[in-house]
């Protein structure tokens, strides 16, 4: 026999619950410019190893992926310029940063390994 459910607590809803993570003034209401900065620096680090590793053999997906790396950088600028402020940016300048360290770390990871055989 299923347990009864209790009433639903109106706040538990993270969109009417101030303590949410989600409902967060910072993670709201941001005009991004932290995604921008953090991004940037992202983007230095990444070149940084991405360029010299493009010498090695494999290094042709070490350029592709700085190429890449520098295209969702710029797209991170339009997107901070393009879209109104709010969640959306947010989200489209978060999901911009974790796209660069994830092209960076498997760029690195196949060149590596690459150059390691």
């Amino acid at each position: 026999m299923a347990p009864p459910t209790a009433p639903r607590d109106p706040a538990a809803d993270p969109r009417t619950d101030p303590t949410a993570v989600r409902a967060q003034p910072s993670l709201t209401t941001s005009s991004g410019a932290i995604w921008l900065i953090v991004g940037a620096l992202f983007t230095l680090v990444a070149l940084a190893v991405l360029i010299p590793m493009s010498t090695l053999p494999g290094g042709v997906v070490a350029l592709v992926a700085a190429i890449t790396v520098g295209a969702l950088y710029l797209g991170m600028l339009v997107a901070g310029v393009a879209t109104a402020p709010g969640r959306r940016r947010l989200g489209i300048l978060a999901t911009g940063m974790l796209l660069i360290a994830g092209v960076s770390l498997v760029a690195a990871v196949i060149v590596a390994f690459g150059a390691g055989r």
